[in-house]
């Protein structure tokens, strides 16, 4: 019996994650183009097919340069979507006939995580609206994007243990120390005391302390700190566990 074939195309999904000044994680979300309702369909994750002659990570690299107009992004990839069911939906079916004018009988897609600083000027060249959204308050997305999106929640929490630095691509250049504890907890789903771990913190050469302090705050004014990456890796500190 000759095997069942099928009419297969490769994309790349990004998710792209941010901390907002309220101390919450966020995530990118684009309109999707099409006049399908509901309304909370037209969110999605940035992605796109991926071109002949590009490797998927020349791939996601574009469309993260569409998405917010950065040339260079910490990019990992994470998980292959390959489901023959996460394209079944009618409004999804629709959306791509109209969107890459092929018969597609299945996309498979590989699926990227990335921060950005959320103060970062988006300036997509692809999309008309672009927004950070709460990833505690995400809508219901086409395909299978809010599975991608928590199993890549798992996926960065990983990351930060095997490479703690990656947190300050997601904090100003200036931060306070609970700033980076709220972030750090937010990330690791770990609880720790705040006065250990300003302790902590406070041992590591790579996070210098600054002659300023917050203004116009209503709580005690707290000290500004920046991340020094040569001094870290100079540094053979243990990291926070």
């Amino acid at each position: 019996m000759a095997p069942e074939f099928i009419h297969t195309y490769v994309s790349v999904d990004c998710v792209v994650f941010g901390f907002d000044s309220d101390n919450k994680l966020n995530i990118l979300l684009v309109q999707r183009r099409s006049d399908e309702s509901p309304a909370e369909m037209h969110k999605k994750l940035p992605g796109s097919l991926i071109f002949s002659n590009e490797d998927v990570d020349d791939a996601a690299s574009r469309v993260l340069h569409e998405l917010t107009g950065i040339k260079k992004m910490i990019l990992k990839q994470f998980k292959c979507y390959a489901d023959p069911m996460r394209a079944s939906s009618q409004n999804d079916i629709k959306w791509m006939d109209k969107e890459y004018q092929h018969n597609i009988d299945r996309i498979i897609t590989v699926a990227y995580l990335s921060l950005c600083k959320i103060d970062h000027k988006i300036n997509s060249s692809k999309y008309s609206n672009v927004d950070w959204h709460p990833i505690d308050k995400i809508p219901a997305l086409p395909f299978d994007h809010n599975v991608i999106i928590q199993e890549s929640l798992g996926e960065i929490r990983r990351w930060i243990d095997i490479d703690f630095t990656i947190i300050f691509e997601l904090l100003p250049k200036k931060f306070t120390i609970r700033q980076l504890y709220q972030l750090y907890c937010a990330l690791s789903e770990k609880k720790i005391d705040i006065k250990n771990f300003h302790k902590k913190v406070s041992s590591f050469s790579f996070i210098i302390p600054l002659d300023e302090i917050e203004e116009n705050v209503s709580h005690r004014a707290a000290r500004f700190y920046k991340f020094d990456g040569k001094a870290y890796k100079k540094n053979n500190s243990k990291l926070i566990k």
